[in-house]
């Protein structure tokens, strides 16, 4: 499709206050809900769900301007970056 621009940003966290799968999940259900409605993204727990201080988030955002999404992808991990619970360990991005 001409014109169709879709990011794909693969987040890696380490969370160090968490000491239950329980924990880690209020604290990335809260992220997602919030990224969810600032940036009108797609969000999900995609890896180490059954470790309870690490976690793999994969976001995807679609637009017509590949300069938005790479925008939209950028602020998403600055506003992770933001919660002193969740430190990004490492991330990429990747376009279609």
């Amino acid at each position: 499709m001409k014109g169709m621009a879709v990011g794909i940003c693969v987040i890696e966290l380490y969370i160090r206050q968490s000491h239950s799968l329980k924990e880690k999940r209020k604290l990335l259900n809260s992220i997602k809900a919030r990224m969810k409605n600032k940036f009108n993204i797609s969000i999900a727990e995609v890896g180490e769900q059954n470790r309870w201080q690490s976690a793999i988030l994969g976001i995807a955002a679609v637009s017509n301007d590949r300069s938005f999404v790479n925008e939209v992808l950028d602020k998403a991990v600055g506003f992770i970056s933001s919660y002193p619970e969740a430190e990004i360990t490492d991330h990429h991005l990747e376009f279609i």
